[in-house]
C-alpha cells in the first residue's frame, strides 16, 4: 500500500492510499475533490473508498464530487456520525475492521475532539514496515485537536488507546500545525531535552517548505504534552495529577496561546 500525501485548503493534508498491482485507491478525508481527481488521473487508478474520521467539512468536503466521478465507491465513517458524512454508507464502530490493498485497517473510536471521531490503523506486516494511524484531528504532530464536541477526560481515553500502538507507526494527521504546537510545548515543557532537537528540526523542515506530517509515534510519545498527561512535568506544569485535569488544563493553555 502507497500513501501520497496532498496538501489541501490553508493547511489540511489529505491521504491518498493506492493498491497498484489493482490500480485501486482510497482517500482519508477528502476536504476537497480536485486534487484527489487530479493525483488519480496521473497514476489511473479507481477510487473505491473514501475513509472518513469525522464530519468536520475540511474532512468531508471532497465527498460530494468525488462520489458523482466514482459512484460505486463506498464511504466509511464512525457510526456516531450518522447523518453527518455526506454519502456515509458503513457505519463503524471500535474494533470493526476495513480492507484495502490486502491489508486489514483497525477502527478505533476515539471521540473528544468530535463525538464521532474514530481513527485507522493498518498494522505492519513485517518487521521492516511501519505502522499506518489515520488519526484525522485527534493527535496532531506536536499536539492534539480541540475539545469541541467532547470532554477532556475523553480525549485522553481516545489518545491513550492510540498511545498503545507500537513506536514505529506513522501518525498521519489531517493538519500541518507542527511548529506552532511545538512552540506551545516548550512553553510547559521546557526541560524536555528532545523536544528543543525536534523543535529545531521542523523550525529548519518548514523555513524549506518540507512537510512534518507523517510523525512516529514514538516521537510524539517523547515531545508531545498531549500525550504525556502522566508525566510530573506536565502534572507540575498543570498544578493537579489527575490525568483529565492535568490534559485539561494544559489543553486549555492551548486555546489560549
Amino acid at each position: 500500500m502507497e500513501i501520497k500525501r496532498i496538501p489541501a485548503l490553508a493547511d489540511n493534508y489529505i491521504f491518498v492510499l493506492y493498491d497498484p498491482l489493482q490500480k485501486t485507491a482510497a482517500v482519508v478525508d477528502p476536504a476537497v475533490a480536485d486534487p484527489v481527481l487530479d493525483y488519480l488521473a496521473t497514476i489511473d487508478a479507481q477510487l473505491i473508498a473514501i475513509f472518513n474520521t469525522h464530519h468536520h467539512w475540511d474532512h468531508v468536503g471532497g465527498n460530494n464530487k468525488l462520489i458523482k466521478h466514482f459512484p460505486d465507491l463506498c464511504v466509511y465513517g464512525g457510526a456516531e456520525d450518522k447523518g453527518r458524512i455526506p454519502h456515509q454508507q458503513i457505519f463503524l464502530k471500535e474494533g470493526d475492521t476495513v480492507e484495502f490493498a490486502s491489508k486489514t485497517g483497525q477502527v478505533f473510536f476515539v471521540p473528544g475532539h468530535t463525538s464521532g471521531h474514530i481513527a485507522y490503523y493498518f498494522p505492519p506486516t513485517t518487521p521492516a514496515e511501519t505502522g499506518e494511524l489515520f488519526c484525522g484531528d485527534t493527535i496532531f504532530a506536536g499536539g492534539c485537536g480541540r475539545l469541541f464536541e467532547g470532554t477532556a477526560a475523553q480525549m485522553v481515553d481516545s489518545i491513550g488507546k492510540l498511545r498503545q500502538l507500537p513506536d514505529n507507526t506513522r501518525v498521519w494527521c489531517a493538519h500541518e500545525y507542527t511548529l506552532n504546537n511545538l512552540k506551545f510545548a516548550l512553553s510547559v515543557d521546557r526541560d524536555n531535552l528532545n523536544l528543543h532537537s525536534r523543535y529545531q528540526e521542523v523550525q529548519q523542515a518548514r523555513s524549506q517548505g518540507i512537510a512534518t506530517v507523517p510523525s512516529l509515534l514514538g516521537v510524539e510519545k517523547q515531545t508531545n504534552p498531549f500525550l504525556r498527561w502522566d508525566e510530573e512535568t506536565l502534572q507540575t506544569t498543570a498544578k493537579m495529577k489527575e490525568p483529565a485535569k492535568v490534559f485539561g488544563r494544559i489543553r486549555g493553555m492551548k486555546d489560549q496561546f
